[in-house]
């Protein structure tokens, strides 16, 4: 698996997993419970991940929805 986007915003990572969903791209949420120990403070990044042949339709559908910027060089 590759890491796409590695994100403190929770509403981003909603986002993303909606675009992903909804292009049928498999992927996974890392770190989206850490804000236990953290104390829910957002400090953490969530990384969103996705398997080695998904990689650049997955890039593309993020680009395509204007969410570029956000994701990790290559």
């Amino acid at each position: 698996m590759r890491e796409l986007i590695r994100v403190n915003d929770p509403v981003l990572v909603s986002a993303v997993s909606a675009l992903l969903d909804g292009a049928g791209i498999h992927y996974l949420v890392l770190d989206q419970n850490m804000s236990v120990i953290e104390g829910s403070l957002g400090i953490l990044p969530r990384r969103i991940m996705v398997e080695d042949g998904d990689v650049a339709a997955a890039r593309r559908v993020i680009a395509d929805a204007g969410l570029g910027h956000e994701l990790r060089p290559e």
